[in-house]
């Protein structure tokens, strides 16, 4: 039998190996990041991106409508990655797809494009609360979906 000593020495000696505890949050309500300074900068940022890529390809630059668009995704994916984005946020992120879906679309990357309409159309579909410009991009990313399906067919 196991000397009671030898007992609470190991149970001593293994109760610090143990995870501290959760500090207790009880009344403090948990921060929205959305709130936060970096993510307002952020926001601008990735709008400021989203125009210059749009203004690129509309130059006929598409290379390099792309290359903002491929910086722009860590940035889009850090303010998308919080529990609820802003509108702002969405409408630029929405904008970027819909650039780079169209991008494919005219290289005939149907499959491709259409992965990225059908984004804009989930994240559109379930946004509350809806507006008028928030159904306005819902039926556009529906339309693109349409006519990459058209192409698809072929």
């Amino acid at each position: 039998m196991i000397d009671l000593r030898w007992f609470l020495l190991f149970a001593a000696l293994f109760s610090g190996c143990a995870p501290q505890p959760a500090p207790s949050t009880r009344g403090a309500l948990p921060s929205d990041p959305a709130t936060e300074n970096w993510y307002g900068e952020a926001a601008t940022q990735l709008a400021s991106l989203s125009r210059e890529a749009e203004h690129l390809f509309r130059e006929g630059k598409s290379d390099e409508a792309a290359a903002v668009i491929t910086k722009a995704q860590p940035l889009m994916n850090r303010v998308l990655g919080v529990p609820r984005p802003t509108l702002s946020v969405m409408e630029a992120a929405s904008d970027l797809d819909d650039l780079y879906g169209r991008m494919l679309l005219a290289n005939r990357n149907y499959g491709w494009a259409r992965f990225l309409f059908q984004k804009n159309l989930a994240s559109w579909k379930r946004w509350k609360p809806e507006t008028e410009e928030t159904k306005r991009r819902w039926k556009l990313a529906k339309s693109e979906i349409a006519e990459c399906d058209r192409h698809l067919s072929e």
